[in-house]
């Protein structure tokens, strides 16, 4: 055989033994998940296919009496208006901080902007610690310390959007075209003239999507954090889960206002990128 004949075995014989390889492998992993969940089955009070079956029990009842509510379902919706407002309150407060925040973060920590180059790295770590936190965690800490209200609420998410809206404000920043950056130092330019005529034109219809995004995120975080005391719509679903069948109708109301929030945020969200885009057209 000639020596390109035997390089194309060699390449078919490892190729077959690599497929036999990631064959063993998935066959153990396989063996390995379906003997831990027959275990964990065996373990629980019931089984899982049982439980799978009652999966959609609670659901069908929350639509059921949302229905029979009727003509009460809309008076609902206007009742646990200042609830959502509150929840949204709490949200946009700390979205506004954080992504204040973000942005310091995000111009310290890009490599490309000419920043003072020890403070990329410790600015890079700061935002890994906040984001590394999860809002619960911080919430029932501040809980603790200052009490029940919206206050711990809003700092957890504030802290933690800081470090998230900073991780994605660097990489905008770090994947902008430098050429305008280029030409303003040639011209004399300073490092906040740099930012201003050259880097934030680039960057803002990405961190207006970003921040946008981010408020959602938020909106959601804010109700969870109501279930441990923070106030707002959270604290309404709390009651009314806890309080189970004949309080349906109340929780699909707040089910409502939280979905119809997220998609006045969106379409708000395109509305403003178009306007900063195209200027308006």
């Amino acid at each position: 055989m000639t020596p390109v004949a035997d390089l194309a075995a060699d390449i078919a014989r490892d190729e077959k033994r690599r497929q036999l390889y990631s064959l063993t492998l998935i066959v153990i992993l396989g063996a390995v998940v379906f003997a831990g969940y027959g275990q964990a089955n065996d373990m629980n009070s019931g089984g899982f296919l049982q439980g799978l079956a009652k999966f959609f029990e609670y659901p069908g009842e929350i639509v059921i009496e949302a229905w029979q509510s009727g003509a009460e379902f809309p008076g609902l919706l206007v009742r646990f208006l200042p609830a959502l407002i509150e929840t949204l309150n709490i949200a946009a407060v700390a979205t506004i901080l954080g992504g204040i925040g973000a942005m310091v973060f995000a111009f310290l920590g890009s490599s490309n902007l000419g920043v003072w180059a020890p403070a990329v790295p410790m600015a890079r770590r700061v935002m890994d610690l906040m984001r590394a936190f999860p809002e619960l965690i911080i919430a029932l800490f501040l809980i603790f310390v200052l009490g029940t209200s919206p206050v711990p609420a809003m700092i957890a998410v504030a802290f933690h959007t800081s470090g998230a809206l900073g991780k994605q404000f660097s990489e905008v920043n770090e994947n902008l075209d430098r050429k305008a950056i280029e030409g303003l130092q040639a011209c004399g330019a300073n490092w906040l003239q740099r930012m201003k005529f050259a880097v934030l034109p680039q960057v803002l219809p990405n961190y207006l999507s970003y921040f946008m995004l981010r408020f959602e995120i938020n909106v959601r975080a804010s109700a969870i954090l109501g279930f441990v005391g923070a106030g707002g719509i959270g604290t309404e679903l709390r009651r009314t889960i806890g309080w189970g069948q004949g309080s349906g109708d109340e929780t699909a109301a707040l089910f409502v206002l939280l979905i119809l929030s997220i998609f006045v945020i969106d379409q708000a969200s395109s509305f403003l990128r178009k306007r900063l885009t195209e200027g308006g057209a």
